[in-house]
C-alpha cells in the first residue's frame, strides 16, 4: 500500500504539471498545435497565472519590432527574436522573475533557453503566447495606451488569435 501510494505521487508529480500546461490554453485545436510545436524545454507558465502575478514579473518580447509597435503586454521589454539582443538584459537581476512571450510562444521558447543556458534561473514562457493572452481578454498596449489590435504575424498563424483586431 505505501509502495503505491509513492508510485502514485511520483506520477502525479511528472504528468499533472503537463496537464496543467495544455489544459489552460482555451481551444483544444490550438492547445493541440501547441503541444506539437514547443519542445516544452522550458517553464511555462499559463496565462493566468502571469495576470496574477503581473506585477512581480517582468515580461520580456521576443517578437520583431513591427509585431511590438502594433501592441504588447504592458511594460514589456522588447527584446526581439531574429536580432535577439541580450545587452538590453545587463542590468536585469539573473535572479529576477522573468516570463517571455511572442506569438503563439515558439520564438518565447528559443529566447528563454539562450536566457536559461545564460544563467537566468526564474525564466518562463507564456504558453500561447500573446495570442492567448488576448483570447482569455487581457489588456494590451501601444504607446498610445490600451489598443485592440495585434500582430497577427501572418494570415496562417492569424487563425489563433479569436479576439482583438488582427494587423499583418
Amino acid at each position: 500500500m505505501f509502495f503505491s501510494r509513492i508510485k502514485l505521487i511520483t506520477l502525479c508529480s511528472l504528468v499533472l504539471p503537463s496537464l496543467t500546461a495544455c489544459g489552460q490554453v482555451e481551444s483544444a485545436s490550438y492547445r493541440a498545435m501547441l503541444k506539437t510545436l514547443l519542445d516544452h524545454s522550458v517553464p511555462e507558465i499559463q496565462v493566468q497565472d502571469a495576470v496574477r502575478d503581473s506585477a512581480a514579473i517582468l515580461f520580456l518580447d521576443a517578437r520583431e519590432s513591427k509585431e511590438y509597435a502594433v501592441s504588447r503586454i504592458k511594460n514589456a521589454l522588447h527584446i526581439g527574436y531574429d536580432h535577439f539582443d541580450s545587452t538590453k538584459l545587463m542590468n536585469i537581476s539573473k535572479d529576477r522573475r522573468i516570463v517571455v512571450y511572442c506569438s503563439v510562444g515558439y520564438r518565447s521558447e528559443k529566447i528563454a533557453e539562450k536566457l536559461s543556458a545564460a544563467g537566468y534561473d526564474n525564466v518562463a514562457n507564456l504558453y500561447g503566447g500573446i495570442f492567448e493572452w488576448v483570447n482569455q481578454g487581457n489588456p494590451v498596449f501601444n504607446d498610445k495606451g490600451p489598443t485592440q489590435e495585434v500582430h497577427a504575424y501572418d494570415r496562417k498563424w492569424g487563425v489563433w488569435l479569436k479576439k482583438g483586431k488582427k494587423v499583418y
